[in-house]
């Protein structure tokens, strides 16, 4: 109770305040921060996923801006020779403004990287925004088989039907590609599953469908039960190491990541930047309150 009251009240504190917690999960404001932090990861022979903190914007100027960003970011990342993708959310290029300005701006980005042979990722976003996200991706999968993959959300009690509505997308030739998490966005009992054994065991559930149907999956979790669900399911459907990949965010559970690639799976790493760090560093704090207890801590510490 002490730690959930605490991450309550803590995005009221000031930014500066805040910063203690975030600076160990976001590899800075800059892209120069993100190309530091992502070397030191391909170093030590785990990929990236780069992606430019900000959501919810409320004009079309900003979805611009965010569009130009990606583009810039697209550009360094190759010319550092970063190993990585890059993971984007389209309420941050209009959205919920405008579907087609939405689309148009991932589609340029998408050509962008796909002139690399890289890759984008599309982020799942809260369940008002669900629908549409699959839509978009649908169509950009079509145009750009290559080089667009999804996010899907294991709590939700839709995902394995969604799963399954997208196998006409799938091909031995390019398989779908998806990052399976369980999700953390504050839903409703009615839409999605509440229960931690519950939120697991359809995860597995997912994951089980994806790996037997031969779809590409990235195995985003930092739950140690799950991890080895994950590697009993590997073992048996044989499942070869080019068709999925476990995947961290940066700076939580660096040990079991750690060993994990020690294991020989190939692991990613998202690593998030940018100036609107805030709003992300909350809702890290607001899906696990046990991190307020280490804030508080850093603090006295620190002084």
């Amino acid at each position: 109770m002490f730690n959930k009251f605490i991450a309550a009240i803590l995005p009221y504190f000031p930014k500066k305040f805040i910063w203690i917690f975030s600076r160990s999960y976001i590899s800075g404001e800059n892209i120069d921060d993100a190309m530091r932090a992502s070397k030191d990861l391909n170093s030590k022979n785990i990929k990236v996923t780069l992606d430019v903190l900000g959501e919810f914007i409320k004009t079309l100027d900003e979805a611009e801006s965010n569009k130009q960003e990606y583009l810039n970011l697209i550009d360094i990342t190759y010319k550092n020779k970063i190993d990585g993708h890059f993971s984007l959310k389209p309420t941050s290029f209009g959205l919920l403004i405008d579907k087609n300005i939405c689309y148009n701006h991932i589609r340029e980005i998408i050509i962008k990287a796909a002139s690399y042979g890289g890759f984008i990722r599309i982020d799942m976003e809260d369940s008002p925004c669900t629908e549409d996200e699959i839509t978009l991706f649908r169509k950009l999968k079509t145009e750009y088989p290559e080089n667009v993959g999804l996010v899907m959300q294991a709590y939700l009690r839709r995902t394995l039907n969604d799963l399954q509505s997208m196998l006409d997308l799938n091909s031995p030739e390019i398989p779908l590609n998806f990052r399976l998490c369980k999700g953390i966005y504050v839903e409703p009992e009615a839409i999605a599953f509440k229960k931690y054994e519950e939120v697991n065991m359809h995860y597995l559930e997912d994951l089980e469908f994806l790996l037997s149907n031969k779809i590409f999956v990235g195995i985003a979790t930092h739950d140690k039960p799950l991890i080895e669900g994950a590697y009993d399911l590997i073992r048996k459907y044989n499942i070869p190491k080019n068709m999925y990949e476990f995947q961290m965010l940066y700076g939580v559970t660096p040990k079991l990541r750690e060993s994990i690639v020690n294991e020989k799976h190939n692991m990613r790493v998202y690593v998030p930047f940018g100036k609107q760090w805030f709003g992300y560093s909350t809702r890290r704090l607001k899906e696990n309150p046990k991190m307020a207890s280490h804030i508080i801590k850093a603090i006295f510490y620190k002084g």
